[in-house]
């Protein structure tokens, strides 16, 4: 297979998961109902599985540079899957709970007024910024860790330790404020 074709399914791969979540995050399809306290779990499981990855991540680095190249890519394809697993979890989430949480509704009315953001103060702004930064890498990282894995997997260590340079960091970042994300809101999810 062309390089010119792994990148047309690499593109078609992430164009086709960032609809799905935009689709599915802003509930242009109905969800069906659902118990909405059997689906606050989803969070924690997100957090734990990101939380996974980041140890995973700092293991397949520590490995990699042992040369330990099978635990290096045993560790990133458990990454993969795992994170894999978090985006199936992520969505499921967005789709069926019938309010999101948000950062400092107090009240959980779904809306965030004035006084609830004084409440919030600075904290608010530090999450927002985070939160920000975190979905839009988590966009930008998916091609690129195709790719690594592409070239890893076919031992094309040139191309993938150039685009890991990049992925990598990204990811793990995302990996990291996936869980620093939940631990900030969590205080605002309806139980």
């Amino acid at each position: 297979m062309s390089e010119k074709s792994i990148f047309r399914i690499v593109a078609g791969v992430s164009i086709f998961v960032f609809a799905v979540v935009v689709i599915l995050n802003r509930k242009i399809l109905p969800a069906p109902a659902v118990d909405p306290v059997a689906i606050l779990i989803l969070p924690k499981i997100n957090a734990i599985i990101n939380g996974t990855c980041t140890v995973l991540l700092l293991l397949s680095l520590y490995f990699i540079r042992q040369k330990n190249i099978a635990t290096h890519k045993k560790l990133n394809l458990t990454a993969f899957f795992l994170s894999s697993l978090f985006l199936v979890s992520y969505i499921a989430y967005h789709w069926l709970a019938p309010q999101e949480a948000r950062f400092g509704d107090l009240n959980h009315d779904g809306i965030v007024d004035p006084s609830e953001i004084t409440a919030a103060g600075v904290s608010r702004v530090i999450y927002l910024i985070i939160l920000i930064s975190h979905i839009i890498l988590a966009a930008l990282v998916l091609p690129m860790v195709l790719l690594s894995f592409y070239w890893g997997l076919k031992m094309e260590v040139t191309k993938h330790r150039k685009i890991t340079r990049w992925a990598y960091p990204i990811w793990l970042y995302v990996t990291i404020t996936g869980v620093v994300v939940y631990l900030m809101i969590s205080q605002y999810y309806i139980s």
